[in-house]
């Protein structure tokens, strides 16, 4: 990928302490060459996982006045735009609108979609937000991320098995959503998490000279890791950002990697900080993402996707 064509623009949380929202994503970002400016649209003291945390929520005329600024001065040329959590219908519109202007500068750009909205059954932001994400957001996107139970709000379906995500997956296409990845979900088991992943009409170019548009549909199966897992998917939405330069299927298996390899280290030494017996805190549970550059530059990977 050429230098220019590297600039990302992140708007979603951020947390002083910790590693979740931006704070997960600038630094795996940067390692794997992008160049990476970002929007928080929350800034707290530490992630809400810890006893209490303290900060502040970026409003809609907020964010406009630094989309404006980004405008004023012709820096607002980007080939990706991700955008993650996001508190107010206000502030959801106008990030909608900030696709559009965008995508008036540079028509190709690539609209990354994480709709964090809740998880297993519990939806933590207002509800109101789910129409304009139905209606108006993911019509726009060109990858969405959502966990298993923010596809069942998007689609109204029950997801139980491999083929209701399946048919989640071609919803969205038929929104006009390029490439979907569900980022976790639970079928038979709760020890196994399940990462599925759809693109449909992708051009492939060949070395050799021509190009085809092809569908795909893979699944990689892993198990659950004792690290708590509910602040990863942010992290598969990034690595999978990069690797996406790559076919879908290995796209897949080298995020798997990469976080399982974090989450690996993380666990590691939550334990031996916390002593034996001792169960580790919030703090000694924070990702070890400085501490896995390797792995983000490297994956090894273990895990094979299957095709479905």
């Amino acid at each position: 990928m050429a230098e220019e064509d590297c600039r990302v623009l992140l708007v979603q949380s951020h947390v002083v302490s910790g590693y979740v929202g931006n704070k997960s994503a600038v630094f795996p970002l940067q390692v794997l060459g992008f160049e990476v400016d970002y929007i928080n649209s929350v800034q707290f003291s530490n992630h809400t996982g810890y006893k209490c945390f303290k900060g502040q929520v970026l409003n809609a005329d907020e964010l406009k006045e630094l989309f404006d600024g980004l405008k004023s001065n012709n820096i607002n040329n980007y080939s990706y735009l991700v955008t993650g959590y996001i508190g107010s219908v206000s502030f959801l519109e106008g990030v909608l609108e900030m696709v559009k202007e965008f995508k008036k500068v540079k028509p190709d750009l690539l609209y990354v979609c994480d709709p964090v909205m809740g998880d297993r059954g519990f939806m933590y932001v207002p509800k109101e937000l789910l129409p304009v994400y139905q209606e108006k957001i993911i019509p726009h996107a060109d990858l969405i991320t959502p966990n298993q139970y923010e596809a069942e709000l998007l689609t109204g379906l029950s997801i139980k098995t491999k083929a209701d995500a399946i048919q989640a997956m071609d919803m969205f296409h038929e929104k006009g959503v390029k490439s979907v990845v569900l980022s976790s979900c639970e079928f038979d088991s709760s020890s196994t998490l399940v990462l599925l992943g759809s693109q449909i009409n992708v051009k492939l170019v060949w070395p050799h000279g021509g190009s085809i548009f092809t569908s795909v549909c893979v699944c990689v199966c892993l198990s659950v890791c004792e690290q708590d897992n509910s602040r990863t998917a942010g992290l598969i939405l990034f690595l999978f950002l990069n690797f996406l330069l790559f076919l879908l299927q290995t796209a897949c298996e080298k995020t798997i990697a990469t976080m399982q390899a974090v989450l690996q280290r993380t666990l590691d030494y939550a334990q031996k900080a916390a002593g034996p017996g001792n169960k580790a805190t919030a703090a000694q549970r924070e990702l070890r993402l400085v501490q896995s550059k390797k792995d983000i530059e490297e994956p090894s990977v273990t895990l094979k996707a299957k095709s479905l």
